[in-house]
């Protein structure tokens, strides 16, 4: 049961990140050197900031999640 859900969280973790364009176009400006507005301090709003706390809500879960397959 546990390995089924685990999958399930890995699919979801994909995706969303996958949904976060705008951070992948400033991971691409590191490799190729723009630095135009790379560590600007902008505010995530609306979408961005639910996507951006969904990302980290499945991570952790997955996290706890394999720790506890780990020590079972």
């Amino acid at each position: 049961m546990l390995k089924t859900f685990l999958i399930v969280i890995s699919i979801l973790l994909i995706v969303i990140v996958l949904l976060q364009s705008n951070k992948a176009e400033s991971g691409s400006q590191i490799l190729s050197g723009g630095n135009s507005d790379l560590f600007s301090q902008r505010k995530e709003r609306g979408s961005e900031l639910f996507i951006s706390r969904l990302t980290f809500a499945l991570g952790m879960i997955f996290f706890v999640v394999s720790l506890v397959m780990n020590f079972m």
